[in-house]
């Protein structure tokens, strides 16, 4: 649905939460609640748990929890009709962070429906865009190569904080114009958000993000440069400038959508390739295949879901929704739809190229897509090219955070 996202006002959405809130036209027979992403079975192997959804849940179901209910889409066919149709599933209001109503905006532009959303990406195109994104493979590379540099000789690393947070979040603090001497304070700000269940620590979270995001807003406005959030603030929709807004909305959006997501799934791959030293082995074998080991390694661990609310009443499988309802694609679970990929659990370097959900499709398909896979591609290079064997230090017991982001906590590593 159109919105005016230069005038935000906070949608009459209300969230619906916990068994005794289930509306009158959601069939008692569908009610789960199935504690996705804080449950401790979910908790205690995540993908291997939304995996096994296909065969303990029904392909559409309605979870009831004290955090949000909503509709869950486990098969790739409903997930990829739901992306691809915003007349019907709408990302106004979708999002689950939470926003001061006297001081609203519209997180840009995940949040803008058709037509408007194109204008907004634009904005950011030449730096995102497959051209933009491979001007970085050098620079990209000369990071990781530092970063190993730092532990090779050790002979041990913690990995999520030796390498597979610092280099992604280094990246992208670079792109954005932001200071690198903060970069775990603003890891911790978006773990406060995206991996906390409790809405006052996400709130205050929010407040602190959204504070310092002002304060740079306000530096970028006096002094442009050609870094991201400087050409948001300086850039134009329709031939005019953005307004506070809008400019706020899409910075805040970009700050949290680039601190967790690689650095997760960089830590689900690594983690994987120390259990699984054959398979290791397989691929620095075949380094001609890299493009196709990265597109299955991201199958196989996506980290991320989709949500959106119903612009109208629509009936998906049988399964009778109402104007207003949320819905969630589980993406991960979809990555395992076995009618679309056949042994989903089995990582297959040579499984036929098929369109995957890691960063979901359609108009509003990640715009850190071409990025995040460099990233991955050239990280897999330089560590396999210097630590090509390796493995989890003895004892390690792996554990996940709550939250809609899904990668362990941390990966010792030995070699």
């Amino acid at each position: 649905m159109a919105i005016d996202a230069a005038h935000p006002v906070p949608p009459q959405l209300p969230r619906i939460a916990g068994r005794d809130n289930i509306p009158a036209h959601v069939p008692r027979e569908l009610v789960r609640s199935i504690g996705l992403t804080f449950g401790p079975e979910f908790l205690a192997a995540p993908h291997e748990y939304m995996a096994r959804l296909h065969e303990t849940m029904p392909p559409i179901y309605y979870d009831a929890n004290d955090y949000g209910n909503a509709w869950h889409l486990l098969k790739y066919e409903h997930a990829m009709f739901m992306l691809r149709h915003p007349e019907y599933f709408s990302n106004e209001g979708a999002t689950p962070f939470p926003r001061d109503p006297e001081d609203y905006f519209y997180f840009i532009p995940i949040e803008i429906d058709p037509p408007h959303h194109r204008k907004y990406r634009a904005i950011l195109e030449p730096v995102f865009s497959p051209k933009g994104v491979l001007a970085l493979e050098g620079k990209i590379r000369d990071m990781a190569n530092d970063l190993i540099d730092q532990i090779i000789d050790k002979g041990e690393c913690e990995y999520t904080t030796d390498f597979g947070r610092p280099l992604p979040v280094s990246v992208f603090l670079d792109l954005m114009g932001l200071p690198q001497e903060k970069r775990d304070t603003f890891v911790k700000w978006a773990v406060d958000l995206l991996h906390s269940n409790d809405r006052t620590v996400m709130a205050e979270a929010m407040r602190v993000i959204s504070a310092y995001l002002k304060e740079v807003i306000a530096e970028k406005t006096k002094n442009p440069d050609e870094h991201v959030i400087s050409r948001i603030v300086h850039a134009t929709v329709d031939g005019r400038p953005l307004s506070p807004p809008e400019i706020f909305g899409f910075v805040v959006f970009l700050f949290i959508g680039g601190l967790d997501t690689v650095f997760a799934t960089l830590n689900n791959i690594w983690l994987w390739l120390a259990r699984n030293p054959e398979r290791r082995q397989e691929m620095i074998n075949d380094p001609a295949n890299i493009n196709a080991q990265v597109e299955e390694l991201l199958r196989a661990w996506s980290v991320t879901f989709s949500g959106r609310v119903l612009a109208q009443d629509y009936e998906m499988g049988g399964v009778k929704m109402k104007k207003g309802d949320r819905v969630t694609a589980i993406l991960p679970a979809c990555n395992f739809d076995p009618e679309i990929f056949p042994n989903p659990t089995v990582v297959d370097f040579h499984r036929p190229r098929k369109p995957i959900l890691a960063f979901t499709v359609g108009v509003h398909s990640c715009m850190g897509a071409h990025l995040a896979r460099l990233e991955i591609k050239v990280a897999l290079q330089e560590w396999l090219r210097r630590i090509p064997d390796f493995s989890l230090k003895p004892g390690t017991r792996i554990e996940y955070r709550p939250g809609g982001v899904v990668g362990p906590e941390y990966v010792p590593l030995v070699w």
